[in-house]
């Protein structure tokens, strides 16, 4: 077992080795190459340029990474179950990943919203008209994604700006723009400081994402335990095997060890669902 392990993992490292040794390769005929100048071709090139796309593969998509991992624990446990709970895990990771990239996303857009506020009251503070300023800040800060040829269109041929507004708040994390219609509506229809109304709607907006960040620090502790409880298992395999035990065969290999790999797995999953079930409720509130 010892010899397979050493083997893959020789394997492994091969693979990436290549890779890099083509890569840089690569880059330096492509500095040092004439212009028009067909590059050299080795004969051995497809296969890193193939390592080269899997493991571009893998950093775009890096729920894939539990296939890998669960063949390692299929060759240390000398059983096929590993390796078919990494390919059940692939969905449910990506998944995961997925929901993290968009809260990031929903959070970044937040951000550029406030930006978006901040840099128009700036610019018609200088003098530039309501039309100038949106269209500058627009295309400086990119907060009204898709939406901002139609709100440009709007701003610079005396179209509905509020309305437009509005409808680009309908994104995730670009909520903050129906407060900016309102101020637009406001300043069209009243007369009233358009620049005033942004500043005061940016200092709300940055105090509730004030709070949301000392929110988010105050729950790092609860996520840290939920991260102790999902290595826990790891770790006590790790103890296991390293005190001789064979933790892994025990587990894959016999009635009652396959039985408390059911039910410690369901116990595990049950757990982390809900201790983050009560973190996640703690950010809702």
């Amino acid at each position: 077992m010892t010899t397979t392990v050493a083997a893959v993992w020789c394997a492994v490292l091969a693979l990436w080795w290549t890779a890099r040794e083509e890569r840089t390769a690569r880059q330096a005929r492509a500095v040092l190459a004439a212009p028009g100048s067909p590059g050299t071709t080795w004969i051995w090139a497809p296969v890193p340029e193939a390592a080269t796309r899997g493991w571009n593969a893998l950093r775009g998509r890096p729920e894939w990474l539990c296939l890998p991992v669960g063949a390692m624990v299929a060759l240390l446990g000398s059983s096929p179950l590993p390796l078919l709970a990494g390919v059940v895990a692939v969905p449910l990771a990506g998944r995961r990943l997925r929901a993290a990239r968009a809260r990031r996303e929903r959070q970044a857009r937040a951000d550029r919203v406030v930006a978006l506020c901040g840099t128009v009251a700036g610019e018609l503070r200088a003098g530039w008209q309501p039309a100038q300023a949106l269209a500058f800040a627009a295309r400086t800060t990119g907060a009204l994604g898709g939406q901002e040829a139609a709100v440009l269109a709007a701003a610079r041929f005396g179209g509905d700006v509020p309305e437009a507004l509005r409808r680009a708040a309908r994104g995730d994390g670009a909520e903050g723009l129906a407060g900016m219609a309102a101020c637009w509506q406001v300043a069209v229809d009243g007369g009233a400081g358009l620049a005033a109304g942004l500043d005061r709607l940016e200092a709300a907006l940055r105090a509730h994402q004030d709070q949301r960040e000392r929110l988010r620090a105050q729950l790092a502790g609860a996520w840290a335990t939920v991260a102790v409880l999902a290595v826990l298992p790891v770790a006590g395999l790790g103890l296991g095997a390293a005190l001789g035990a064979r933790p892994l065969w025990v587990l894959l290999h016999t009635p009652a060890g396959l039985a408390c790999l059911v039910v410690g797995g369901a116990l595990e999953a049950a757990g982390l669902w809900w201790a983050a079930r009560i973190v996640r409720g703690g950010e809702r509130s």
